[in-house]
């Protein structure tokens, strides 16, 4: 594949890997190398870990080598991670749960599907290749999952680089939500500033959607609270400005009146959909939980930001944030309503960070962390930061969340070179 070299691994791992009687699963990762190196080379070259963001995402399926994975090549054997749950391996959504009896037993398989679990994966795989400590790079979710292998496994890393993921090392969902409300606030400042004629278009959108039943393609009404999640645009460097063409036929004309275009409802119901990635849904909160419950933290915290409410004056979109009525309004989530319920109330989680080992980390380490970042908080990030001893950052407002897309291979070699001074 123009110059890609890929290959396939699966490892039977402990669902538990605490209780040697846990059922195996299977964790999928596929291998990248640059046809530039001989076999004979590619087997001398050292791994490099990739942790993709999420919960619940899969690897990255490269064609060809660009951006960060074009540049890491040139050294690296590359080794995309499925985490537990997702891609090839051993997946875990309604129809696979459907297999365990009660709604009880559903959610206590997927605490097993946290950071401390992948990392757990990592270090098995990594001894089954027979390599020695690698470099691990984290995007978003993986960043936190990066953070927890310093925590608990950090022999098993020579370097760690985190991009737009440097998580809260305590307390509680809470505080992640009131700072990323703020954010996504300003960042809707900046789009309508860009575009003023989308800022009544929103809001006329959501009143329509009170007063007429739309239906997505699946069959569900669209409501006017599941629309103002096209909000995931405005996370976006480049990809924020998608969300203008996303609006600019909306509406069509009809005998009726003006109803919503058959073109927009499709690329809505791609956006607002968990149908691919449910264990998103039913995991982001609980990321960021230790030794308390969620209690469905986003939902609580948005009654604190009237300005949000699908009913305002003038509508807001919102980000990533997930609340119990995704549950009900997408047909993807709703078997596993129950279950959502039960780890939402869950208040054993437990530890995901050591704040005693990070404290004295010897592991190079850096970290890019973007300015005005709607899904990971810039002052909580650094406050980790700071608790992270041989972790140096890169601040930057060049990029937004998903940087290594738009400069995925500059952000790569800058981070790289920072563990190596």
């Amino acid at each position: 594949m123009r110059g890609l070299r890929a290959t396939g691994h699966t490892f039977r791992v402990p669902l538990d890997h605490a209780d040697p009687a846990s059922p195996s699963i299977e964790v999928f990762a596929r291998e990248y190398s640059s046809l530039d190196h001989g076999d004979d080379e590619v087997s001398r070259l050292p791994w490099l870990l990739f942790l993709q963001g999420g919960p619940g995402g899969r690897g990255v399926r490269a064609t060809q080598l660009s951006g960060w994975l074009k540049s890491a090549a040139r050294e690296f054997r590359i080794l995309m991670l499925d985490q537990r749950g997702t891609g090839l391996s051993t997946p875990a959504d309604a129809m696979t749960l459907a297999s365990l009896p009660t709604p009880q037993a559903r959610a206590d398989y997927l605490t097993h599907f946290r950071a401390d679990s992948i990392v757990a994966d990592a270090e098995l795989i990594r001894h089954r290749l027979g390599s020695p400590p690698w470099t691990v790079f984290g995007q978003s979710y993986g960043g936190f999952c990066t953070l927890t292998y310093l925590s608990i496994a950090p022999e098993g890393m020579q370097r760690a680089l985190i991009t737009g993921g440097l998580a809260p090392l305590s307390g509680a969902p809470d505080e992640v939500y009131r700072a990323t409300f703020r954010r996504v606030e300003e960042r809707n400042a900046e789009y309508f500033s860009w575009y003023p004629g989308d800022r009544d278009l929103v809001t006329r959108i959501a009143r329509h959607l009170d007063a007429v039943e739309e239906h997505l393609p699946s069959g569900e009404r669209l409501t006017a609270r599941r629309f103002q999640m096209v909000g995931s645009f405005l996370g976006g460097n480049t990809r924020v400005h998608g969300l203008h063409y996303l609006l600019e036929d909306a509406f069509t004309q009809t005998p009726d009146g003006p109803r919503l275009s058959a073109t927009f409802l499709e690329q809505v119901s791609g956006i607002v959909s968990r149908a691919s990635q449910p264990l998103y849904a039913l995991l982001h909160e609980s990321i960021y939980c230790q030794g308390a419950a969620s209690s469905w933290a986003a939902q609580r915290v948005l009654e604190e930001y009237p300005q949000f409410r699908e009913d305002a004056d003038a509508t807001l979109l919102t980000g990533e944030m997930i609340y119990d009525w995704y549950f009900e309004e997408d047909p993807a989530l709703r078997p596993l309503q129950a279950v959502a319920g039960i780890l939402a109330e869950k208040d054993d989680w437990g530890r995901l960070y050591d704040a005693d080992v990070l404290a004295t980390n010897t592991i190079p380490a850096a970290a890019a962390v973007y300015r005005h970042d709607i899904y990971v908080d810039r002052e909580l990030s650094l406050a980790t930061a700071a608790a992270v001893r041989n972790l140096e950052v890169w601040e930057t407002d060049e990029f937004h969340h998903d940087g290594i897309a738009d400069d995925g291979e500059g952000i790569f070699e800058r981070l790289l070179s920072m563990t190596r001074r």
